[in-house]
């Protein structure tokens, strides 16, 4: 379950910073933040878990160059949410390898990734109402909305089941 999280928080992360840099008419920025992304993925995959100190903070660094440069608000702060959350699971499946053999680790697994999705839904609802106040509230927000809230309900629905 958490590598499934790790995983649509880069995408999302990218995806989200990307889209922000490519409506601006910044797309070779948006290509290197692609392939930024799929180097990122790749560095989990081969478990580098220090990559995502590194990703955290060119993301962090290059969505306040974007709200500095008057791109839309709610793009870059969605990157920078997502980007926290790829970086706080990584360190959370680090961590959860020391775990004593008796730690109910679906439980904990269960309670951090709640808490962090309830940090995406505060987070996304903050830069919604941003949005909304300068008027960039668009469909293609609507739709990223969308799909965290589907996210959420699945993982409320596989937790229910269990």
């Amino acid at each position: 379950m958490t590598v499934s999280a790790l995983v649509i928080s880069i995408v999302f992360s990218i995806g989200s910073l990307s889209w922000g840099y490519a409506q601006a008419g910044l797309d070779p920025l948006a290509r290197w933040l692609l392939i930024f992304g799929v180097a990122w993925l790749f560095s989990q995959w081969r478990r580098w878990y220090w990559f995502s100190s590194i990703g955290l903070i060119v993301i962090i660094l290059i969505a306040a160059l974007g709200t500095w440069m008057g791109l839309t608000p709610g793009w870059m702060f969605a990157s920078g949410i997502f980007a926290l959350m790829a970086w706080d699971l990584t360190d959370y499946r680090r961590r959860i390898r020391f775990a004593a053999l008796d730690d109910d680790e679906r439980g904990m697994e269960r309670r951090h990734i709640s808490r962090l999705t309830f940090l995406a839904f505060a987070g996304l609802s903050l830069s919604s109402v941003a949005m909304l106040v300068r008027l960039e509230f668009t469909l293609e927000w609507a739709i990223l909305l969308v799909f965290v809230v589907l996210f959420g309900l699945t993982q409320l629905v596989a937790w229910l089941r269990r």
